[in-house]
């Protein structure tokens, strides 16, 4: 930001026109309204810009990286000092200190990267199958009328039905091996993508969409250039859903008779009652959580560069 200023004082600064002009015999300052010179005509002063510096990027302080661990930093004080004090049974729920050691004790015998990746892969498989449904039936019902009304008040309807009651259904559909596990994570995450990708599509501004159709692009260019990019927000908030829900339709999944997997470390540890154990497994859910998340916001942007957005006052 700039503004003008004029100088006030010795010629050239603090108030006289700089070399140049002429000198005035008005009372008037020199730039000021009803200022003349010498002859009785009007003298102008040159403007001197200065730079105004906004508050916002003057402000300092803490470091956001520095800010952000404070919270969970806490926690995990508080939680240390109530197992000191007492207030929590450590027969209830493990110390900090305990849940460290036996995540380096399951890392280090290789059991916890195996069940890690046991569990990616079956959240993987899950919400890519999940993604190419949810994001296809949005793509039918958003962009054609047809597939709006085949598509839409079925899929309204299947969505509001809780995915862990399906449990029970699949195990029958499809026994108790790894396809109930990949279904149910699909069927969690489909629902998020499917109405946030047709929201993004019948949400696209109708200026842009006749604009482009008065410039002569024809369906497939109108699509391809003007509402898939318009729809991407969306898009991509529907995939940060779905991850979200991804993880807890996992660890539903893995209560299906898991012989690998977090979700087996953690049936294993409730019956010798090592909530250390399932507090590192939980941990390690929210850790992978958090990991994605941060991927996804990373595209972001990448893919909305050309999108101005808030980032916070």
């Amino acid at each position: 930001m700039t503004i003008q200023t004029f100088p006030a004082g010795k010629d050239g600064e603090n108030g006289t026109p700089p070399e140049g002009t002429e000198k005035t015999d008005s009372p008037g300052r020199s730039g000021e309204p009803g200022a003349t010179g010498a002859q009785g005509t009007p003298v102008e002063v040159a403007p001197v810009l200065t730079t105004v510096v906004p508050a916002g990027a003057r402000r300092r302080g803490v470091p956001r990286w520095v800010r952000r661990p404070v919270g969970p930093l806490c926690l995990l004080a508080a939680w240390q000092i109530a197992v000191w004090t007492g207030s929590a049974s450590t027969e209830l729920l493990a110390s900090p200190w305990t849940v460290v050691t036996t995540f380096a004790d399951l890392v280090g015998n290789g059991e916890l990267p195996k069940a890690i990746l046991v569990s990616l892969r079956r959240a993987g498989t899950g919400l890519l199958l999940g993604g190419f449904i949810g994001i296809t039936l949005a793509l039918l019902a958003g962009l054609f009328r047809l597939g709006e009304d085949l598509i839409d008040a079925a899929v309204q309807m299947i969505r509001t039905v809780p995915f862990v009651g399906l449990i029970p259904l699949f195990i029958i559909w499809f026994g108790i091996g790894e396809r109930p596990k990949t279904a149910l994570v699909a069927f969690g995450v489909a629902f998020p993508l499917y109405l946030n990708t047709y929201a993004g599509i019948r949400n696209v501004d109708a200026t842009l969409v006749e604009a482009a159709r008065t410039v002569g692009l024809g369906r497939a260019g109108l699509i391809r250039h003007v509402i898939l990019p318009g729809a991407l927000p969306n898009v991509l908030v529907g995939l940060r859903f779905s991850l979200g829900i991804a993880w807890l339709a996992l660890i539903f999944a893995e209560q299906i008779n898991a012989n690998r997997g977090l979700g087996h470390l953690m049936n294993r540890a409730q019956e010798f009652q090592r909530t250390d154990i399932i507090v590192v497994c939980l941990v390690v859910y929210a850790l992978l959580g958090l990991a994605v998340d941060a991927v996804v916001r990373l595209l972001e942007r990448l893919l909305l560069s050309w999108r101005p957005a808030f980032s916070g006052a």
